[in-house]
């Protein structure tokens, strides 16, 4: 089987309000950089009717895969371990990140192994507001460096610097892109803004409640891989 340039990995759950043009919007964008690529969505364990709506649009180059809940973290891990292209983009279902915005991190790749997101216009809650300083200052502490936006849903990674880090990251870490950035400090990086836009429809998952009893496991998974030697 030939190998694709580039496979763009997209967690999804409960966005069935979004799913269908979000997926096309990415066909649309990926088809205009004439490229062999593979765009693989994973939906975890849906409760409305985002599995439904998938199915119709998967194709030879559309990988649609329905599995059992496990939250974000562990749905992505097993995305980046899937993906087959030689360059791998992971962005989510939400529509906060325009697809267009991969024509930029494509023609930037050349001379990086890491090209991350820094999200401009990004409007936050308090609490969102210091889970992120927080995960900036834990960054800096354990792997060095300045991170301005660590979590971003939208970072290219060259697959062979990536397949290092998987299992230095964990298969089940609940914040996996936070530590690929910390990791990324000892690679040749590439921070481009992005346009940060509204929902046009559905919610966040997370609110106060579910981010308070989330960031300690987070802060955990982070310390795990700075201190690993896988």
């Amino acid at each position: 089987m030939t190998v694709p340039a580039l496979s763009v990995v997209m967690p999804v759950y409960n966005e069935a309000a979004l799913i269908d043009s979000t997926v096309r919007e990415w066909v649309a964008a990926l088809d205009s950089l004439d490229v062999d690529y593979e765009l693989r969505v994973y939906d975890d364990g849906s409760r409305d009717a985002t599995a439904q709506i998938l199915q119709p649009l998967a194709s030879d180059r559309v990988i649609v895969t329905s599995k059992p809940n496990e939250g974000h973290g562990p749905t992505v891990m097993r995305a980046y371990a899937e993906a087959r292209g030689e360059w791998v983009l992971q962005t989510d279902s939400d529509g906060e990140i325009a697809a267009s915005e991969i024509t930029a991190f494509w023609n930037a790749r050349d001379d990086y192994d890491v090209v991350l997101a820094r999200r401009m216009g990004r409007e936050q809650t308090i609490d969102r507001k210091l889970l992120s300083a927080a995960s900036r200052a834990l960054l800096a502490i354990l792997f060095g460096g300045k991170s301005r936006d660590a979590n971003a849903p939208f970072r290219l990674m060259k697959r062979e610097w990536l397949r290092a880090q998987l299992p230095r990251v964990g298969a089940q870490c609940s914040v996996p892109n936070v530590v690929l950035t910390g990791l990324s400090k000892h690679a040749r990086v590439l921070e481009l803004p992005v346009t940060h836009q509204q929902r046009r429809a559905g919610t966040s998952s997370l609110n106060l409640r579910r981010l308070m009893s989330f960031a300690p496991r987070a802060a955990l998974d982070v310390l795990r891989a700075a201190f690993s030697r896988a």
